[in-house]
């Protein structure tokens, strides 16, 4: 979902079977897992992956039309798929992802297909995925499994198929909306170092700056839009590069004596002759006017949308955000 959301032009059409856009419960999402069912549901799982027999009992859950040979075979790719460890990881960081926010930028051709009693993700989850990606088509299968059998396999393929061949020959629009990450940057206290330092040194230590910001984004392929003085505004594909090239300019500008504020927001940016606009560009610059010197300070959606790339953050609590509407939620770069 968000690779088709942030690369519109390379998407011809997208399946998404037993998925969903969040797992955990929330007061706006009442069908995800609670803490209490997240944290039984863990300990069962991981219980199950390690104990003799387990990843049989797991795969029959998640199949239980499959026979024995069947759940072998699956059990024998769960086992060889993952160490516990990964396993354990690999459902929290399941359990976190958040891509709501993603849905409306969904522009491909959307199939959203579930199976009506799936045992592992609720039927809610489908339901909500085909209400909030625009003009998504959606199956309700009437059966209970998440991981498909062969015996539903032609069911699944008479809807997936003749859909799959209209969206692909089906001539796509110039994409104008992207899903984009955006940087700003400018330096603290700037007007009063450059009366330090005088005009001429002054420049000298702008043009250093400059090309220590530069340096880092051909790094991490941020794409630079502006230079307004002394602050950057770019653009990236991805969250995470995203963060760790905030984190790299801070770091390189910080040899030069300089501290920097930097803010990043994800969301809907109008593509207009290679540029970016709209109110995710607007957010993004608000996010960095709150950052404190030396911070990286991101958006809720930010966030949600680079879990287990390892980056943690502190959180900031709910901020207004001059000139948009509501209450942000913000957060601190804790570490790289």
């Amino acid at each position: 979902m968000v690779f088709a959301a942030t690369y519109p032009e390379r998407v011809s059409a997208l399946v998404l079977y037993g998925g969903m856009a969040r797992a955990r419960w929330a007061p706006d999402y009442l069908f995800g897992d609670t803490e209490r069912e997240e944290r039984k549901s863990s300990e069962e799982e991981l219980e199950e992956f390690v104990t003799p027999g387990g990843l049989e009992a797991m795969a029959h859950s998640g199949c239980p039309s499959a026979d024995e040979e069947q759940v072998r075979a699956i059990a024998r790719m769960l086992r060889y798929g993952a160490s516990p460890g990964s396993f354990e990881a690999l459902y929290r960081m399941n359990m976190a992802i958040d891509v709501r926010d993603v849905l409306p930028l969904v522009s491909a051709s959307t199939m959203v297909v579930h199976q009506r009693a799936d045992p592992w993700v609720r039927i809610e989850h489908g339901r909500y995925l085909a209400q909030h990606i625009p003009g998504a088509a959606y199956v309700e299968l009437d059966g209970n499994e998440h991981l498909i059998s062969a015996a539903r396999v032609p069911e699944l393929l008479a809807h997936v198929m003749p859909f799959l061949q209209e969206a692909v020959t089906r001539e796509a629009p110039e994409p104008d909306k992207v899903l984009a990450t955006v940087l700003f940057s400018d330096i603290v206290g700037s007007t009063a170092r450059a009366a330090e330092l005088g005009d001429a040194r002054w420049r000298e230590l702008l043009a250093a700056h400059h090309g220590r910001v530069r340096r880092q984004l051909a790094r991490y392929r941020g794409v630079e839009l502006d230079t307004a003085g002394d602050g950057f505004f770019a653009r990236f594909d991805g969250p995470a590069r995203a963060i760790r090239c905030a984190l790299a300019i801070r770091d390189a500008v910080g040899e030069l004596g300089l501290e920097l504020r930097l803010g990043l927001h994800a969301g809907e940016c109008e593509v207009l002759d290679r540029k970016i606009a709209g109110l995710a560009v607007a957010i993004g610059a608000r996010v960095s006017a709150r950052a404190a010197a030396g911070e990286v300070l991101v958006s809720q959606t930010v966030k949600d949308l680079v879990v287990g790339s390892g980056i943690t953050f502190d959180d900031r609590g709910l901020a207004e955000l001059k000139g948009v509407p509501g209450e942000w939620r913000l957060y601190c770069v804790a570490s790289p």
